[in-house]
């Protein structure tokens, strides 16, 4: 890391960890310490895209299973530098390994203009516009373009949209799914726009409807809000993904 051709991407990494979720863990000098080296590492090993920001909350709900399975509380109030020095290497390995395989799905997501997540956007913009021209018009009425809010839903795998223990229940299908990030993703992102259908339509203008977009109320959510909105990217899935014409007018 005090390679100067490194020092911009471990500049940036040190930058971006601070500013991630939950705080009271990610804070911890240990934890962060941890999660420096995995994407550090990861980013020397693919200098293809190297570390792009985003990556970096993608670390968070592996790392946040591989601690739970050694403690019996909250995970964001334990103190993770109390476990053994064997059990943290082990942690450390587990989430570097896990997340590499979830990138190696998805990297053209985060490469020079990051063209894998600008045709997901337009392909959401599609599926909206088949499965509820009512919210799609309504967006295009107020001139909110899909790549002002759903760059992040595809940059972050709406981590930022939801709260952890929905992110890691939703990631648990993710991982069940063939192509469940690259793929899957698409139709949870649709069914997650239109679940909010009553509240986009009441927003009359540019800056209320960005505002809404950006601060979705979910902070409430919990395992049966999740198995809702999956079962609805299910069902846009079966009647989509297998006839992509309908995407289109």
């Amino acid at each position: 890391r005090n390679d100067e051709h490194h020092q911009d991407t471990y500049r940036q990494i040190h930058i971006d960890i601070p500013r991630m979720s939950p705080e009271s863990l990610i804070l911890q000098p240990k934890v962060t310490e941890i999660f420096e080296r995995i994407l550090f590492i990861w980013a020397i090993r693919h200098p293809a895209s190297g570390y792009v920001q985003g990556i970096n909350d993608l670390v968070t709900p592996f790392f946040v299973v591989y601690v739970f399975e050694y403690i019996e509380e909250e995970v964001e109030n334990f103190d993770v530098s109390s476990l053994p020095e064997e059990v943290l290497r082990n942690i450390e390995a587990d989430s570097f390994w896990c997340m590499s395989k979830l990138l190696d799905g998805i990297q053209d997501n985060y490469t020079f203009a990051q063209p894998g997540i600008q045709r997901k956007v337009k392909a959401l913009e599609e599926l909206v516009s088949r499965i509820d021209e009512s919210v799609h018009r309504h967006l295009q009425h107020y001139e909110v373009e899909y790549l002002q809010f759903a760059f992040r839903w595809m940059n972050n795998l709406l981590m930022r949209e939801l709260p952890l223990r929905c992110t890691i229940r939703l990631w648990d299908t993710y991982q069940a799914e063939p192509e469940g990030f690259s793929h899957f993703h698409l139709y949870v992102c649709a069914a997650f726009l239109v679940q909010w259908r009553k509240e986009i339509l009441e927003e009359k203008d540019f800056q209320g409807l960005m505002i809404l977009l950006q601060n979705l109320p979910t902070m409430h959510w919990g395992n049966e809000e999740i198995s809702v909105l999956l079962a609805e990217a299910y069902r846009l899935k079966y009647a989509f993904a297998d006839a992509p014409n309908h995407y289109k007018r």
